[in-house]
């Protein structure tokens, strides 16, 4: 039995091979964007692209599907890129292990991508990603905040014009208007209040805040976030 079998009885082969021909980038291999990756590769996406340039620590393994004791200072873009080639070894898979600046990252979209996921958890990068994605009308899903909150069942698809209850969310919808895009872009998100208590500010390179996560939400919305690319694709 082919290991898609069981995908083909559910879309169908015509389907199928759509999926097998699209190219697929996703930014950021964390809580969310792992799982969404893992989850494109095992539904049949051909060609990926992924784009990390962190590694591995003790702090991660609450949540982030690469993260094991024995994965530790490892970078997660090169333990994602074994975990995708070995569910499917026919991947066209292309690795970026590198934090993405301005420049660099007008030169990764420089590329007919058929879907991008965005899982970026810092806002600048984020906001130029979307920005260039959409000057480029290139589909995007991008990851709004999980941390904080406990309900998998909140979790929702909508345009960033119909997001509330997600500081993420209001923060990018605010630096998105100033660059005068104020919907077009579908992101996966909670309405569910943060846990106030949940939030530790810090002074970091990459963040100022770190925010309690359980488990199982940052899953949810990468499988929510993989989900959307897949149904775009086939329908």
């Amino acid at each position: 039995m082919h290991w898609l079998s069981r995908t083909e009885l559910l879309i169908g082969k015509d389907k199928l091979d759509i999926l097998q021909n699209s190219h697929v980038l996703v930014v950021g291999l964390g809580g969310v964007g792992a799982y969404a990756a893992e989850q494109l590769c095992r539904a049949g996406i051909g060609e990926m692209t992924i784009v990390d340039g962190d590694k591995i620590e003790s702090g991660n393994r609450n949540r982030q599907l690469p993260a094991l004791l024995s994965t530790e200072g490892k970078e997660k873009a090169l333990v994602m890129a074994d975990r995708l080639m070995q569910i499917n070894p026919n991947l066209k898979l292309h690795v970026i292990n590198e934090y993405i600046k301005e420049e660099r990252m007008i030169e990764i979209l420089d590329h007919p991508y058929s879907y991008i996921v965005d899982a970026i958890d810092t806002l600048a990068p984020k906001v130029f990603l979307i920005f260039r994605s959409l000057s480029k009308n290139l589909p995007i899903v991008s990851s709004m905040g999980s941390g904080g909150k406990l309900d998998p069942t909140l979790v929702q698809v909508t345009d960033i014009s119909k997001s509330f209850n997600c500081n993420l969310a209001r923060m990018l919808r605010k630096r998105l208007h100033k660059l005068k895009v104020y919907e077009g872009v579908k992101v996966v998100f909670s309405p569910e209040k943060v846990i106030e208590s949940s939030i530790i500010i810090c002074e970091g390179e990459n963040k100022k805040s770190t925010v309690g996560t359980i488990s199982y939400l940052p899953p949810v919305f990468g499988c929510v976030c993989a989900s959307v690319v897949i149904r775009d694709l086939i329908e």
